[in-house]
């Protein structure tokens, strides 16, 4: 019978699944738990998948205290955290691990309700299918492909933007120093107000995750300048192993004319490349990504409750937040003001 033991949350520099490298992500390190862990004031769990003694995979996650309930998170919604969910050697039934992870979770940790989203869990045989409330909706580049294949794949508006910016005198360049941040976020706020909203998260946030990821060579900083030199776009994109991710990309309005957003992205798929990940995951939904050529993807979040009503509670609370975001966009109130 498959179970989850738990063990240290950090210090796992040596995987306990060392045959499992393919499915290993930038969210199951050390660092990326750190990053949620004082951004989201949770708790981190790491766990090893055994059957009889025998080390079959792990897991990772995260425990917030919310009105005194414990929830476990693999990851939660707003942790702005892709996925999680579990690292397992080949031929490990997926299904019996979540299954395994609830039990662990309602009875080891205590918690009153879970939360999971793993890449490589198919909705297809659920044997619970009520525990499957929404879909993460993102896009994916195959990045085995040659660079002029990966170009050519790009609908010709695309190319001719990414050309627009090189012949303008955009520079794309990576970045190191501690400004970033600030530099990121004051052009995300101009990004979200252009749609009438505030972003969903502060500009310590971004601080966090530079400051857990920055000097581990495993994110990718990108500024884009204009030929006077001045920053005009920023963009986020961490990586490990196969898959590299598309986490956030700001700029301001009245330089994008000269298309530094295409000149970015482009860059961030290539550098990606270089260093051997296979997959470029755009980090969410949205129509405008199709025109990279790439492929839509759809990952089922997976959440139980031991109380039917907490169900009910989390919807709630959803509703409540994009209200909020709204109603602070139309007095265009920043985060963190209110």
């Amino acid at each position: 019978m498959l179970a989850f033991q738990r063990i240290a949350p950090y210090g796992q520099d040596s995987p306990n699944v060392s045959s499992a490298r393919g499915e290993r992500m930038i969210y199951h390190t050390d660092e990326w738990l750190r990053f949620v862990a004082a951004s989201q004031d949770a708790t981190p769990v790491r766990a090893v998948l055994e059957e009889n003694g025998r080390v079959l995979g792990e897991t990772c996650g995260l425990v917030v205290s919310k009105l005194g309930m414990k929830i476990l998170g693999s990851p939660l919604p707003g942790w702005t955290t892709m996925y999680m969910g579990f690292v397992l050697e080949p031929g490990v039934p997926r299904w019996e691990a979540l299954e395994a992870l609830r039990t662990f979770a309602f009875g080891v940790l205590g918690c009153v309700h879970l939360e999971v989203v793993d890449r490589h869990l198919s909705a297809r045989g659920a044997p619970r299918p009520r525990m499957i409330r929404e879909y993460v909706e993102s896009w994916e580049t195959d990045l085995t492909r040659s660079e002029d294949e990966l170009f050519g794949a790009m609908d010709g508006a695309c190319r001719r933007c990414i050309r627009k910016a090189e012949k303008s005198g955009v520079t794309i360049e990576e970045a190191e120093d501690d400004a970033f941040a600030d530099d990121y976020y004051a052009q995300l706020i101009e990004v979200f107000r252009k749609q009438g909203l505030v972003p969903t998260y502060g500009v310590d946030r971004v601080r966090a995750l530079l400051s857990s990821l920055r000097r581990s060579e495993q994110v990718l900083l990108l500024r884009a300048r204009d030929p006077e030199g001045k920053c005009i776009a920023t963009g986020i994109y961490p990586g490990m192993n196969r898959v590299a991710q598309f986490w956030g990309n700001a700029s301001f309005r009245a330089s994008q004319n000269l298309r530094p957003n295409e000149a970015l992205n482009w860059f961030a798929q290539r550098t990606w490349k270089s260093r051997g990940a296979e997959v470029f995951d755009w980090g969410g939904g949205g129509t405008y990504k199709a025109k990279y050529g790439c492929t839509p993807l759809r990952v089922p979040r997976f959440c139980d409750s031991k109380y039917p009503l907490l169900a009910h509670l989390r919807s709630a609370a959803q509703l409540a937040f994009q209200g909020r975001q709204r109603l602070l966009g139309a007095l265009h109130v920043p985060r963190g003001s209110a």
